[in-house]
């Protein structure tokens, strides 16, 4: 089997290429519910999994996605590797909307862009050897002989400091421990030498002793491979520590974008406030924050009208109970999406 060649682009598209390398335009994702588990689509009704995000990745840096869980994280990094469509908007990959992609262009995007995913154990088959488990995405994409391959695998052993890496060929998944297991999938990921990478919550099922050797780890891989990534997380330590800029998700829509120190350190949204009041803080004498939003999150299905933050806001004003807020820059190059910083 041939390897898939260069994505085809159209000479406007190319000229993109200097630009982003991921870029999301508006982007909608709606799942349509059903009334019961035989029944038909309920008429009308759906879920707002993501709902009219727009943003940019530019190449060799890093953007951090966070927000509680059912914000879209996920449903949103999945858009952006084409595993689901969306239903209104665009995601474009090198100036190439992914929707346009089949063929030998879908196969060459899918090795140019790769997803690490949360959960090691359910992520290899069980009766996959590490160098079965490693060697697959080669096999897929018709890469190399089957020496090369085995190549290519003890190389990918070493680079995530798996050594010696033929000490790890013949052993199950069961045979290591789950930061070793994760190391693997990171070397799986890497395999078909992409230059975009998605790590969806890469550390949240270690152990915190080994968290910060793994982040390390991905953080020299990506500087080395000049890659572009992208991490989702429910934790502000670890996207502090490794992304460039930040990205805070609520019901589907983007609260606040950002660099990371100025998202972080002087958030604007209310929602990124209350987040930052609820982490952690590594000091027993410090008293515990009062926390005032309720924690009811309101439902993301049907159509939403106003602020989506408005019944948990303690700042929250008539307006927005009935318009949206838009995206306005709260400083360079932040951006909060809220009517305290608009004209309203």
């Amino acid at each position: 089997m041939a390897r898939p060649g260069p994505m085809t682009r159209a000479p406007a598209e190319a000229a993109a290429a200097n630009g982003p390398l991921v870029a999301a335009e508006a982007v909608q994702k709606y799942f349509p519910l059903r009334r019961g588990l035989f029944a038909r689509r309920a008429p009308g009704e759906y879920l707002r999994g993501v709902d009219g995000v727009s943003f940019a990745i530019p190449r060799g840096s890093s953007l951090g996605i966070a927000g509680e869980s059912g914000c879209g994280k996920t449903t949103l990094a999945r858009l952006l590797l084409r595993l689901i469509t969306p239903t209104a908007g665009r995601i474009l990959f090198e100036g190439v909307d992914l929707s346009t992609l089949d063929g030998p262009a879908l196969l060459a995007f899918r090795r140019r862009a790769q997803l690490m995913v949360q959960n090691p154990y359910e992520a290899i088959n069980p009766r996959f050897t590490m160098e079965q488990a490693l060697a697959e995405p080669l096999v897929i994409h018709g890469i190399g002989t089957r020496e090369d391959r085995l190549d290519r695998v003890i190389a990918a052993l070493a680079q995530v400091n798996l050594r010696p890496a033929d000490a790890f060929l013949d052993k199950y998944p069961h045979q290591l421990s789950g930061g070793q297991l994760q190391r693997v999938g990171l070397a799986r990921a890497l395999m078909v030498d992409p230059i975009f990478l998605a790590a969806d919550e890469p550390v949240s099922m270690l152990d915190v002793s080994v968290r910060a050797g793994v982040l390390n780890l991905m953080k020299a891989i990506a500087r080395a491979r000049h890659l572009t990534t992208m991490y989702i997380s429910h934790d502000l330590s670890l996207v502090r520590y490794v992304c460039e800029t930040t990205m805070i998700m609520y019901l589907g829509t983007v609260a606040e974008l950002g660099p990371t120190e100025a998202v972080l350190a002087s958030p604007k949204h209310p929602y990124t406030q209350l987040l930052l009041a609820a982490a952690p803080v590594p000091d027993p004498g410090r008293p515990l924050p009062e926390i005032t939003a309720p924690e009811q999150v309101p439902t993301p299905i049907g159509p939403g009208i106003g602020c989506p933050f408005q019944d948990r806001c303690p700042q929250v004003m008539p307006v927005c109970r009935t318009v949206p807020p838009p995206l306005v820059f709260v400083g360079p190059k932040h951006e909060a999406a809220c009517h305290l910083y608009g004209p309203h």
